[in-house]
């Protein structure tokens, strides 16, 4: 749950409307998979029916792996080092590092490239927990308290919030809905990190946020992997694909924590009422 400040009275801003335009436009950003298309010049779908078959379990067990180690890092790094979210200066936050973050993923993604599915294991685990840091420095920038359970959690939940999971209706997919979805694990979760610490790892609520996050992450891996399945793509354009892939997370990342600075100012009611307002289609 977000500190409870006092919420301003009245219309967002210009300039915070502006950032909810972004943030909304970031947040209903095309899927990933067209991206990929886009870039490889080739229908993942097509791509995904030609994997192998142990694709989907070792894809599974990666992303499992790989969120977990995220939520280690949250549980014994974060909130030792973090603090609060301004600097020791009273100064605003500092700027992410977006790009120093993409050249990391973007090396993983060559060693990807080469080596394929084989690769998966390892690269993957790597991959997400360099876009995990990515994310926590843009919650950072965007006001967000490290040390806090919810910050951390919220951090983790950007990879769902990015991705779909089979059950999705396609009507009813959006930003508010995967996050109302999501909603109750989380407090569930953050109320145990908050009493138990460390000592909460392996708690039933946050292995069942753990579990929604997953359900909805893996589409994603599996189509970043169906990308990189194209016979001979080699490192320069497993580079490209990881590139892609965290940039997709970086700008969910941006619109939820920019979502999230703006109810701490204006309240939650008047901030979804107002994202609900914008067409983005129209920008």
């Amino acid at each position: 749950m977000q500190p409870d400040f006092p919420p301003v009275v009245g219309p967002l801003t210009d300039a915070d409307l502006d950032a909810l335009r972004r943030a909304k436009q970031q947040l209903e950003t095309p899927p990933l998979g067209m991206k990929l298309a886009a870039l490889i010049g080739a229908p993942i779908e097509k791509l995904l029916g030609r994997l192998p078959g142990v694709a989907s379990d070792k894809v599974s067990d990666a992303t499992q792996t790989a969120l977990r180690k995220c939520l280690q890092i949250a549980l014994k790094t974060l909130g030792k080092n973090a603090g609060d979210a301004a600097r020791a200066d009273g100064g605003a936050p500092e700027k992410p590092g977006n790009l120093l973050h993409k050249f990391a993923v973007a090396t993983t993604g060559a060693a990807g490239g080469a080596f394929g599915l084989l690769a998966l294991p390892v690269e993957l685990p790597v991959t997400t927990t360099l876009m995990f840091r990515s994310i926590c420095d843009i919650a950072r920038s965007e006001g967000e308290n490290l040390a806090s359970p919810d910050a951390q959690l919220q951090c983790l939940t950007v990879f769902a919030m990015g991705g779909r999971s089979a059950a999705d209706d396609e009507a009813e997919y959006g930003y508010f809905v995967v996050r109302g979805a999501l909603a109750q694990a989380v407090s569930k979760a953050s109320s145990e990190l908050a009493t138990k610490g460390f000592a909460a790892h392996g708690s039933t609520a946050l292995l069942r946020l753990m579990q929604n996050v997953a359900a909805r992450f893996s589409v994603q891996v599996s189509e970043q992997v169906a990308a990189k399945s194209i016979p001979a793509i080699g490192a320069v354009l497993g580079a490209m694909v990881n590139t892609v892939f965290i940039h997709h997370f970086q700008q969910v990342a941006h619109g939820h924590f920019t979502v999230r600075r703006l109810e701490r100012r204006y309240g939650e009611a008047a901030v979804k009422a107002a994202y609900q307002a914008i067409d983005v289609s129209l920008d």
